[in-house]
């Protein structure tokens, strides 16, 4: 299997990208995954200028010459994409949103509309194929109301989604938090063993995921410098 994974991740001591190292050594426990991972706050990502230019085209590049092509190449051949970052405004930090608006050319101007009747531009490669885990972490202490933005926005725009929304994320580089943190991490490396195996999670899994590592009250207090 292909993976792509976009870290998304602005800092190279990523507390986000932590959980998706983890679950990468679960999922790929043997070494029979091919991973390219995609530091996208280090390659040069313009904005899209909406020129529809690839469109045009239909090649499946976009027309601006940067690093999104390349990213595209690999968009196309991975069986399995991870998105891994930290929320920023309640949604993707904007460098990785650029990443995202500018996969339009891997869709056609052709719309078409679906069962359910919802009305999409017609793909240039076939998705339906392809397998989408999304891992965000926030700074809160509960995701509760605080990712509901993004979920909508993943939830539109991926098919075959599997997203984990993990609170607290920060106490993940703090060494006196370890007793808590190391064993999320356990965790979330136990969960790429059994999504390697059917390419899904449970829900109590992913619950387990989720779950806070300490309580909210506690949490704010050291935020505040109280503790």
């Amino acid at each position: 299997m292909r993976i792509l994974v976009l870290n998304g991740s602005p800092k190279e001591k990523s507390d986000t990208f932590r959980l998706t190292d983890a679950f990468l050594k679960g999922l790929n426990k043997d070494g029979e995954h091919e991973v390219n991972i995609v530091n996208v706050i280090n390659k040069e990502i313009a904005p899209c200028r909406g020129c529809f230019g690839c469109w045009q085209k239909g090649e499946g590049h976009c027309l601006i010459e940067d690093d999104q092509n390349g990213i595209l190449d690999a968009y196309r051949e991975a069986d399995l994409i991870i998105w891994s970052f930290p929320l920023y405004c309640y949604g993707m930090p904007s460098h990785l949103k650029a990443v995202l608006d500018r996969t339009i050319p891997l869709i056609t101007m052709k719309m078409v509309q679906e069962e359910d009747g919802t009305v999409r531009h017609a793909p240039l490669v076939d998705f339906s194929k392809k397998h989408t885990l999304v891992i965000s972490g926030c700074g809160f202490p509960d995701w509760e109301g605080n990712f509901d933005s993004l979920k909508l926005q993943c939830k539109v725009c991926f098919g075959n989604l599997t997203m984990i929304c993990v609170p607290e994320a920060p106490m993940l580089n703090v060494p006196e938090a370890a007793i808590v943190a190391d064993p999320l991490l356990a965790r979330f490396e136990k969960a790429g063993v059994e999504y390697a195996a059917g390419m899904t999670l449970s829900s109590e899994t992913i619950a387990s995921l989720e779950t806070p590592m300490i309580p909210n009250e506690q949490y704010i207090a050291i935020v505040n410098g109280e503790a």
